[in-house]
């Protein structure tokens, strides 16, 4: 568990340090060439084009990772262990940093380059409004394909599961997924729901203690958060809610203490940023807690 708390650190420094030589780490070419390689052999019906034909593209990689995995499992590899869990958490975290896309849309000076800046935080076929509450929902989604769901798979399957996690968002939502027929990709994004589900419900019970508790946990009974399905809408809705009461917060602390509201571009915007850290910092936290609890025991 320590090695976890100390690769994720490591992962977070790292990015921020050193943001260009991470970028030019994270590319994904040859898992787009073995997509298409497959394609290209699995000519006619057979199990590439059936609802599990993924399986043929994400087993090997998976396996290659899972047995160097096993083979570092031993107390006198310690190191190269810590080094490894970190190179596959580095190269599965983003693709892009969610701060750096955020701040481009915020520090746009025309439409047209908030135009392009917002398509960067899109997470499907089709780009976010420009609206500040489709730019909050993006940043939800984001945190979660960026950040919490890799990192949730990472703290229960390691390396393996961390990178398992981008290979099957690649296949569902990047463009590999133009290469897939049609039952294999929707095989695959039921399998990308799957993943994300119980994230997303972490996602809304971090937003709650980072933010608004009633004001989160009303909307996310609402929005069907409470509901057994692979479905996450209710994300952006809980989003809005936590943002817009912590505004509204704000505004009243303005108010009572007689200041005059300062002026900001897309404040909505930079609290889901502040909220997005503040929960990251909260599952930081909360991993610290079960190391020591571990110590201690």
């Amino acid at each position: 568990m320590f090695t976890t708390l100390l690769a994720v650190i490591a992962v977070l420094v790292i990015g921020h340090v050193a943001p260009g030589a991470v970028a030019s780490l994270r590319r994904f070419g040859w898992f787009e060439d073995l997509v298409r390689w497959v394609d290209g052999r699995a000519q006619g019906p057979g199990f590439w084009r059936g609802r599990y034909g993924a399986a043929l593209v994400l087993v090997p990689p998976l396996l290659a990772v899972a047995l160097v995995q096993w083979l570092l499992r031993g107390p006198w590899l310690g190191f190269a262990a810590l080094l490894f869990a970190v190179l596959l958490l580095l190269y599965s975290w983003g693709p892009r940093d969610l701060d750096v896309d955020v701040e481009a849309v915020l520090d746009a000076e025309d439409p047209a380059a908030r135009a392009q800046a917002v398509s960067r935080l899109a997470h499907g076929d089709v780009p976010p409004a420009s609206d500040a509450a489709s730019l909050v929902e993006a940043v939800a989604v984001g945190a979660l394909r960026r950040w919490f769901a890799v990192l949730f798979w990472f703290l229960l399957l390691g390396p393996c599961g961390a990178l398992g996690y981008r290979l099957v968002v690649l296949l569902a939502r990047g463009q590999a997924a133009a290469l897939l027929p049609l039952d294999n990709r929707s095989g695959v994004r039921w399998l990308l729901a799957a993943l994300e589900w119980p994230v997303a419900r972490l996602l809304a019970l971090s937003m709650a203690l980072a933010g608004n508790f009633d004001a989160v946990f009303r909307i996310w009974r609402e929005a069907g958060g409470n509901r057994w399905t692979t479905d996450h809408a209710f994300l952006g809705a809980v989003a809005r809610a936590s943002v817009n009461a912590e505004l509204g917060d704000e505004a009243a602390e303005e108010a009572a203490a007689g200041l005059v509201p300062v002026y900001r571009s897309l404040p909505e915007l930079r609290d889901m940023m502040s909220l997005a850290w503040r929960m990251l910092l909260l599952w930081l936290a909360v991993l610290a807690l079960f190391v020591i609890a571990g110590w201690v025991g």
